[in-house]
């Protein structure tokens, strides 16, 4: 870090601990009561410093809400943004909402009490960042009934009812002087209120199947935000609980060496879409063209499918099951001797369909192009915790990796007794496999592994 950068570090964090101090005199006192004196006094910075930051305590005062509210509304536009469907559009501005005014409490006491009616440009600043959240609520509400998935409801009295109810409930918390661990608990209970009064006038078990369900979702972050738009617009409400990240192989030297002549290989078989992913960034990195002319590309899987021709690959070949043994079967029907085979795939695959297709007579290539680690540290605690404010039904695993991460991280020595009430969906036979090496019931398994087939497999065992 520079020199210059350290000033700068040094000045933000002066003018951060200003504010702090400000938001807490101004909230629990009136304007006119609060002192630049005071500011300078409990801060230890000097009187003039202070006003190097802010020329007059109106500054002050006006720039406490405004860059409070900045930042809340940026925040929220990015949560937004990320989701893939009302219901967690919704669920994001709620339970960031909520947090953010819980942890800035001087700064909401100060928002609320403000009429903000003095005619300057700061104010209609201000005025200008409520409008957007007002707007940013309004638009999840509005897409929401568009989709079906809200009752038809005037927009401005869900918008009146929505900031009210957290409103409320952020006093209630600093009456009650609520600790952080129940907050989030809180969080959940407020949105759970908000949607089902958004919810209510349908017949709720008919249109949303899984309503007063709650899912745990232990894949990747990308591929939990994928399922998670399926099981919430079912009426689930879900927690995303990411058990591992795709990092890069420990060496590409297997992979670089087997594509090295791409004119020897005869079949290209893609198990996962992260193989597909990884695999054309890596052969971009090498400026490897393959002649698909020549080449049979195999997906497993109609979601490997897409992502291959998205990505400019075409497919000749998919299984009709989604797995290993299928893959075999199915190129069972081709003369495989002497083919040259190349599966890019994760490090811990199986070795069935190598196996299985050099049983054919195939020469096989089956190198590592991604592989699998725990999240990071950072993310873990907060997944702890959300999980264990969520009170879950049930826990959907998707590969032997999930169910073992999951193990790690909640540091559950006895898994039988850990899952003992709950449900648990695996998406197909491997990872069912795996959870039951644990003597771990499985109760779910689809007939599709995709996460369709695994809702609608959910969704029929609810109505048994």
């Amino acid at each position: 870090m520079t020199v210059k950068e350290k000033r700068e570090k040094r000045k933000n964090l002066k003018r951060e601990r200003i504010i702090e101090t400000a938001s807490e005199l101004f909230s629990k006192k009136s304007y006119h009561e609060v002192m630049m004196d005071d500011v300078a006094k409990l801060t230890s910075i000097a009187k003039g410093t202070v006003y190097n930051y802010f020329i007059s305590k109106e500054e002050l005062y006006y720039s406490i809400l405004k860059l409070r509210l900045e930042k809340l509304t940026n925040s929220l536009t990015d949560k937004i943004r990320s989701e893939t469907n009302s219901i967690d559009a919704l669920r994001s501005f709620v339970t960031y909402f909520y947090t953010y005014l819980m942890k800035y409490r001087s700064f909401f006491l100060i928002y609320r009490k403000e009429s903000l009616r003095a005619d300057n440009g700061i104010c209609v600043e201000l005025r200008s960042l409520e409008n957007e959240l007002r707007r940013q609520l309004t638009g999840i509400v509005k897409t929401g009934k568009i989709k079906g998935l809200f009752r038809n409801i005037d927009e401005d009295f869900a918008v009146n009812v929505i900031l009210g109810s957290i409103y409320g409930t952020v006093h209630r918390g600093i009456d009650n002087h609520i600790p952080e661990e129940i907050v989030i608990k809180e969080r959940e209970k407020i949105f759970d209120f908000i949607l089902h009064g958004l919810l209510s006038g349908f017949d709720n078990n008919k249109v949303f199947p899984l309503i007063n369900k709650t899912i745990v979702i232990t894949r990747t972050v990308d591929q939990s935000k994928e399922s998670s738009a399926v099981f919430s617009e079912l009426g689930a409400e879900v927690i995303i609980f990411p058990t591992l990240e795709i990092v890069p192989p420990t060496s590409w030297e297997q992979f670089d060496e087997a594509v090295a002549d791409s004119t020897k290989i005869d079949f290209l078989i893609f198990t996962s879409a992260h193989s597909v992913k990884m695999f054309t960034k890596r052969c971009a990195e090498l400026k490897i063209v393959f002649d698909y002319n020549k080449i049979k590309v195999v997906a497993v899987g109609s979601k490997t499918a897409g992502i291959c021709r998205k990505s400019g690959l075409p497919v000749h070949i998919i299984p009709s099951k989604f797995s290993g043994e299928a893959v075999v079967d199915e190129l069972s029907k081709h003369d495989l001797k002497g083919k040259v085979v190349l599966i890019p795939r994760s490090a811990l695959g199986r070795e069935v369909l190598p196996q299985g297709l050099r049983e054919l007579g195939a020469v096989i290539k089956s190198v590592p192009v991604y592989n699998v680690s725990l999240p990071a540290g950072d993310s873990i605690k907060e997944n702890i915790d959300r999980l264990n404010a969520g009170n879950p039904d049930l826990f959907i695993f998707t590969s032997p990796s999930t169910f073992e991460n999951f193990l790690q991280i909640m540091k559950i020595e006895d898994p039988v007794r850990f899952f003992k009430g709950y449900l648990i969906a695996a998406i197909g036979p491997t990872t069912k496999s795996s959870i039951e090496e644990r003597r771990v019931s499985v109760d779910i398994i689809p007939d599709e592994f995709t996460n369709e087939g695994l809702a609608k497999a959910i969704v029929d065992h609810y109505k048994k």
